[in-house]
């Protein structure tokens, strides 16, 4: 970016390469957060509404193996828009505003296409994969009604993910908060709808998603379509442009990689929990709806990152890069401290608005109590890898996730777990592979030599 255009952009609350760091980094950290906090909010009215008026076995088929194969599917290709994010946030930073909308054309087009082909694979393949995950029979049934539906609006799921990514990347975190708190309160009012009044079960809270993500998705294209003076999407930009997809696949397919193999882990941890009972596959997915709150949060944080190291590496800004990194520390460990505590204080009480099964009360705070202690050790995971994948280093975070989180989660199922046979051992595989992780990528950071790659819009 030139001189004169960064005088220009100075006070553009936009541009993340000018102002004091941890004042730019918090208020585009913010709206992030609260978006996050108003999600989890929504899917604790969601798992009230599906504990206290469908039942258990209705909990256990929203939240228990279908989640898990959303979480590997969708949440594959909803990571690779972490590629699109930091390819247009360092073009924005290095002031190559004549690109911008072609690269954002492009982005949106493709996330397009992957959304239709994966909504057509999950209608056919739902049932096949939740019998692959040995769910239980008592919820098969509405597991797979519910999936399907879901799936018919993944496409909508996958653009106003990559909309999103690409507002922040822009250095917009407000609108993609407000358009995501109008779909959750829209989402909210169709499940009292249609799971109260109508009584439509699973299927209710399937079709009220539906049409949540159908008006958040609208809404961001509008106004990408309606946007600032330096960028906008346009009919004529929304097709393929391999110039710009090389650098997106290439640092969004490893993200991709690494949400799948996440998943992929939890998956096979899915298989163990649900070996252990229905009361522990509710528990362990209300476990997720209450202490979700952190990861969303660290999610945030992360994100927020991410869109500040992109922007600032593309404009070769490495002294605020590098100051990003111990703010972002400082945010993080500060974050989880006080997170963790309200978590272990609260939980019981949240748990039992949630569900009235106290057998599922008591199992959940068990699991939690195995895991909240031990958020701290996660700090230097999302951080250090948010801030290799702004840098455009994407490759040797994922290998060092894969092998610290994934790999060594599934041994653990297979070789722990599998001689103990209890929550207890197979919660540890938790904590145990976030400290050895976090351990691993802190090395990676200080001897990598990530700030000295190129950048990727360097020609």
């Amino acid at each position: 970016m030139s001189e004169q255009s960064r005088k220009s952009n100075s006070n553009n609350r936009s541009d993340l390469t000018t102002g004091t760091v941890w004042k730019k980094l918090l208020v585009f950290f913010l709206p992030i957060a609260a978006g996050t906090i108003i999600q989890q909010l929504y899917n604790a009215v969601v798992g009230l509404i599906v504990g206290r008026f469908v039942g258990t076995d209705a909990l256990a088929a929203v939240g228990g193996s279908s989640a898990q194969i959303i979480n590997v599917l969708v949440g594959f290709f909803v990571a690779m828009t972490a590629g699109a994010s930091v390819v247009i946030g360092q073009i924005y930073g290095a002031g190559r505003r004549e690109d911008l909308n072609r690269a954002i054309g492009s982005a949106v087009a493709g996330m397009g296409l992957l959304g239709i082909a994966l909504m057509a694979f999950g209608l056919a393949a739902s049932p096949a994969l939740l019998r692959l995950l040995q769910t239980p029979e008592e919820t098969l049934e509405g597991a797979i009604l519910y999936l399907r539906i879901y799936f018919i609006g993944v496409p909508f799921v996958m653009i106003l993910n990559m909309e999103s990514s690409i507002l922040r990347a822009l250095g917009d975190s407000i609108h993609p908060f407000l358009y995501m708190v109008a779909g959750c309160l829209l989402n909210i009012a169709l499940d009292l709808l249609f799971v109260v009044a109508f009584g439509w079960g699973v299927a209710g809270v399937a079709i009220a998603t539906v049409l949540a993500q159908l008006l958040n998705t609208l809404l961001l294209t509008i106004r990408l379509i309606h946007g600032e003076r330096e960028y906008r999407l346009t009919v004529q930009n929304l097709r393929l442009e391999g110039v710009y997809l090389v650098n997106m696949l290439r640092l969004g397919v490893p993200s991709g990689l690494q949400s799948a193999m996440y998943s992929i882990s939890n998956t096979i941890i899915q298989v163990a929990v649900n070996s252990l009972g229905t009361v522990v596959v509710a528990s362990w997915a209300m476990s997720g709806k209450t202490d979700g709150f952190y990861w969303a949060l660290s999610n945030a944080l992360g994100a927020a990152i991410t869109s500040f190291i992109a922007q600032n590496h593309g404009a070769g800004r490495t002294d605020r890069v590098r100051a990003c990194v111990r703010q972002g520390l400082i945010m993080g460990f500060a974050m989880t401290g006080v997170v963790s505590t309200l978590l272990m204080v609260l939980a019981v009480p949240m748990l039992r608005i949630l569900t009235t099964d106290e057998a599922v009360v008591q199992t959940t705070y068990t699991i939690m109590s195995y895991f909240v202690p031990y958020y701290f050790t996660w700090v230097l995971v999302e951080v250090l890898s948010a801030v290799l994948r702004g840098a455009g280093d994407a490759v040797y975070p994922v290998v060092i996730i894969g092998i610290g989180i994934c790999l060594f989660r599934v041994v653990w199922i297979f070789t722990v777990f599998a001689h103990f046979g209890t929550l207890l051992s197979l919660c540890l595989s938790y904590d145990v592979s976030w400290t050895l992780t976090s351990i691993a990528l802190l090395i990676y950071y200080k001897k990598g030599g990530w700030m000295k790659r190129h950048r990727l819009v360097d020609r």
